[in-house]
């Protein structure tokens, strides 16, 4: 189990939990790099600095908006949280977690 990476994922759950709705089909994308940078984990930044979480909305945002087909998020975990991580992180960090199951397109907001 991964401390670090836990810490990191456990506080995007916690800065976006009035906004997250499991199975929404809106969602904004977090760097985990950016988030662990933040926390001062600087050897994270660099390890995931391309790596994003899958933050699913309860509504759309202001700003522009991405179809992506639903088939993108393949081999997705999805923690209790209802942030959703690719696979290989959910197995770093050493959480528990279930299959993301997507809808069939999702909208990606950019704001």
């Amino acid at each position: 189990m991964d401390e670090q990476l836990e810490s990191v994922l456990g506080s995007i759950g916690e800065d976006y939990q009035e906004k997250i709705q499991k199975g929404a089909r809106h969602y904004l994308e977090v760097s985990v790099g950016k988030q662990a940078e933040k926390m001062g984990f600087y050897d994270l930044k660099k390890k995931y600095e391309n790596t994003y979480v899958v933050v699913p909305l309860r509504g759309p945002q202001k700003g522009m908006k991405v179809r992506i087909d639903g088939r993108t998020f393949v081999n997705y975990a999805e923690y209790p949280s209802g942030i959703t991580v690719p696979g290989y992180l959910a197995k770093e960090a050493g959480k528990s977690f279930k299959t993301f199951i997507p809808n069939d397109s999702m909208i990606c907001n950019f704001t």
